[in-house]
């Protein structure tokens, strides 16, 4: 067997299975793949720790997360429990019949019980509280937390009386005396029809009026510098449910926000922009709406006399506008409101008046402010005048205008309306 190995070696008879065979086998066949792989893992090495900012960075978005996460606990925490961030006052808040837990969320962030609003609603609704709720005027510490807020809305509500008033357009907070033909007519302002309503007291009304916070977009067009109320004007006359016979100033502010409520829904966006292409404040808007109230302000009864009152009102509002920039008006209105409004002053020294009388010269312009609590048609009216060359207007005792260009012609018609017995120097309804 031996003999036949070798021999097999000697002739080599299987050329394919003699690995030296037209085969050479290189010194360094393994260095290359070696080489790269050690500069691959060279490369992976440097990769993983080449860049120690990508590492810092990271650490201190961690650090961020997980203060912030940590801060939102601690706050939402504190939320639930009522403790810190500005709580530990007492407040008062009104919620009316059918609103919605999501709006009482909303009106306890307002008074500084809540911070986060939403989260106060999850809670209501995981108790089962939400659809609890009582409408009514809540006094309490804002400390109270959610389960004390809850509770409070469950179980204290309706808690004060309340009474409808109505607040008649061109109302003013004083009460006012005209002239009509001679005779002294008093119109109750909204401080006497509150006291009478069982509101509030005149002087409870007046103060809370100084205490409202001018910080929106409306309240602050409004001159605390030159008026003699400064929220005058900014009253929304209409019907409302007031409480009463209760704590008479919390009632006062309550009714001051409502009707303040009721003018930034009623007075748009659209309005400030018209009121600039016009060049004038929304201020100065007002003061001429509520001149254009008393002027013309009539209460109409029907459906047409409305429309017909509408029109008028943006007549006498022409008038108004051309009298301002008019030489031979001297840019005085002559509208008798603003004496009687004036007058109901103690000290008044004639900043309202545009209409010449014994004591005083009239004003060029308007008035530093309004001088009632124009509705929306007198509003509508300022901003939108009727385009005239009309400088005076007179009206006849059944609530009819007569407009003119000339004061002569002014003249005439009241001499034809006093023959007929329908003049009248005022009109009062």
């Amino acid at each position: 067997m031996e003999e036949n190995k070798n021999e097999f070696l000697e002739n080599g008879s299987d050329d394919d299975f003699i690995i030296g065979k037209g085969f050479e086998i290189e010194e360094n066949f393994e260095a290359e793949p070696l080489k790269k792989s050690r500069k691959n893992k060279k490369a992976k090495k440097e990769k993983k720790g080449d860049n120690p900012i990508k590492v810092i960075v990271w650490i201190l978005a961690i650090i961020i997360v997980s203060v912030s996460l940590g801060f939102g606990i601690i706050y939402a925490g504190a939320d639930y429990m009522g403790l810190g961030f500005g709580r530990g006052h007492d407040t008062t808040m009104d919620i009316n019949l059918g609103t919605p837990a999501s709006q009482i969320a909303e009106q306890l962030k307002d008074s500084g019980a809540v911070k986060i609003p939403m989260l106060f609603r999850v809670y209501a609704k995981l108790k089962g509280y939400d659809n609890q709720f009582k409408y009514g005027l809540y006094t309490f510490n804002t400390e109270a937390g959610y389960e004390g807020l809850c509770q409070m809305l469950i179980n204290e509500g309706a808690k004060a009386e309340s009474v409808e008033v109505t607040i008649p357009e061109g109302t003013g907070i004083n009460d006012f005396t005209k002239n009509v033909n001679s005779e002294k007519v008093t119109v109750p302002g909204i401080t006497t029809i509150l006291e009478k309503a069982g509101v509030c007291t005149r002087s409870e009304f007046l103060e809370a009026l100084e205490e409202v916070k001018r910080e929106s977009k409306l309240l602050k067009c409004a001159d605390d510098v030159k008026t003699y109320h400064t929220l005058e004007g900014y009253l929304f006359p209409d019907t409302y449910s007031f409480y009463s016979f209760y704590d008479g100033k919390t009632c006062a502010k309550l009714a001051i926000e409502r009707m303040i409520q009721q003018s930034e829904i009623k007075i748009t966006d659209e309005m400030f922009k018209r009121a600039d292409e016009l060049g004038y404040s929304m201020n100065e808007i007002l003061t001429m709406a509520s001149i254009i109230q008393l002027e013309a302000g009539i209460d109409a009864k029907t459906a047409v006399a409305k429309e017909r009152l509408k029109e008028n009102m943006k007549g006498v509002s022409s008038v108004f506008y051309n009298r301002l920039n008019a030489a031979e008006t001297g840019g005085t209105l002559g509208s008798s409101p603003t004496l009687f409004y004036g007058d109901s002053f103690n000290q008044d020294d004639g900043r309202y008046n545009t209409q010449a009388d014994n004591d005083f010269s009239a004003i060029k312009g308007l008035p530093p402010g309004p001088i009632c609590s124009p509705g929306i048609d007198a509003i509508n009216a300022a901003l939108y005048p009727k385009t005239s060359d009309y400088y005076y207007f007179v009206t006849d005792s059944s609530g009819n205008f007569y407009f003119h260009k000339t004061m002569a012609e002014q003249n005439a018609t009241i001499a034809k309306l006093k023959q007929g017995k329908q003049w009248i120097y005022e009109y009062f309804n």
